[in-house]
């Protein structure tokens, strides 16, 4: 039986380690990279001496500036972060084409191929990202995808220094049960905060008891994920490497600064929203089956409501009729808006430019149409997505 060699690659606090190269004065100093706090801003991410003062991601900014009063608050460039993403995942790609890549600064790698030992070939390519492009990374090493996750974040934990770990754990063929085993349960995929209680009324803490713990009764109590549950608490994980994802659904939100009432302007947000995800379908050549709106009141109240059509779609047009005809359905008079998305699912290749629903009956009113459409997506393409708007979605 050939023993397989998986690598997990993470980057150390990947934002504030591009914002540390583009003003190295941030170095050694507690800063957090996301929105202002009087903006309801969250952090995005922070760098490890804001970490020793309780800072952590996706915290609300005003949460963070209260635990560390010295927070110095950098704003988030997305493109420069997808742009040095790209250059790290070029370097991955060159030690092995089985790369699966998670996020922009997280991949799992196969290297089961390669003669050399994987932790060696983890401090070679902890080293190639360092020298190449200057980013501190940390890696786990196991036989499978599961162990070698847990791995990382084990060795990353472990490291308290208040700078970027940089840490490579290694988990040795056979000993996955026995690594897994001390840790809590909450730090096994599959257990969050509710079946971590549920769990504990069975007197299970840690990943050992899971594993110690009759699969039966398991199963009995939590149903298929209590089987999931105790084969991953032993370290085993069968999956593969995935070197491609097929995209599920796209989105768009917005968090306004203030919450919002006025039904004219919530709808011209709907409207633009409508059409960056029609842009995006237009860009992947997809077309969409269903709509859905995403609301969250003040007191964050979230509601999540969907219309599905027979026909697929991929204008902005439809989209946004669509999502406004649900605004309306869901949304009382006055109602002040905190939250508010658009999204598309049920995704498949696009077979016509346009929807059905659209097209003129006339041959000639139709091309006209299609030439109008196609060259509207040229400029967008060129120009960017608010080359060409709506006058119903300007102020």
């Amino acid at each position: 039986m050939n023993i397989r060699k998986i690598l997990h690659f993470d980057l150390d606090a990947f934002f504030c380690a591009v914002e540390e190269k583009s003003n190295p004065a941030l170095a050694g100093l507690p800063f957090a990279v996301g929105g202002r706090p009087d903006q309801r801003g969250v952090v995005a991410s922070c760098s490890y001496p804001a970490r020793m003062k309780g800072v952590r991601s996706a915290m609300p900014m005003s949460q963070a500036v209260r635990l560390c009063p010295e927070l110095l608050i950098v704003d988030s460039h997305m493109g420069e972060y997808s742009r040095v993403s790209a250059q790290v995942m070029a370097i991955l790609h060159e030690l092995t084409p089985l790369v699966e890549q998670l996020s922009v600064d997280e991949a799992f790698l196969d290297v089961s191929s390669h003669s050399q030992p994987p932790e060696e070939m983890a401090r070679t390519l902890q080293s190639r990202v360092r020298d190449a492009l200057g980013l501190p990374a940390s890696l786990g090493v196991a036989t499978n995808k599961l162990v070698a996750k847990i791995a990382t974040d084990v060795g990353k934990a472990a490291v308290r220094s208040g700078d970027y770990p940089r840490s490579i754990q290694v988990v040795p063929p056979g000993q996955e049960a026995a690594f897994l085993a001390p840790l809590p349960v909450d730090a096994l995929w599959g257990v969050g905060p509710k079946t971590a209680e549920k769990l504990a009324e069975l007197g299970i803490h840690t990943i050992g008891d899971i594993a110690r713990f009759p699969a039966s009764e398991l199963a009995r109590r939590f149903g298929k994920n209590g089987n999931d549950l105790h084969r991953r608490a032993q370290g085993i994980d069968p999956r593969e490497i995935v070197t491609e994802r097929e995209a599920k659904s796209i989105s768009q939100e917005t968090t306004f600064a203030t919450d919002l009432a006025d039904g004219q302007t919530l709808a011209r947000v709907v409207t633009e929203q409508a059409g960056q995800v029609a842009h995006r379908l237009a860009r992947e050549k997809l077309a969409a089956r269903t709509v859905t709106l995403k609301l969250r009141w003040p007191d964050f109240t979230t509601l999540t409501r969907q219309s599905t059509g027979e026909q697929p779609i991929s204008s902005s047009q439809e989209i946004a009729r669509l999502a406004l005809q649900l605004l309306a359905d869901n949304r009382p008079p006055g109602q002040p808006v905190r939250l508010i998305g658009v999204g598309v699912s049920g995704l498949g290749p696009l077979v016509h430019q346009m929807s059905i629903w659209e097209l003129p009956a006339h041959p000639a009113e139709q091309a006209k149409a299609e030439r109008l459409n196609d060259a509207v997506q040229a400029l967008r393409k060129r120009f960017g997505q608010d080359a060409v708007r709506r006058a119903s979605a300007l102020d």
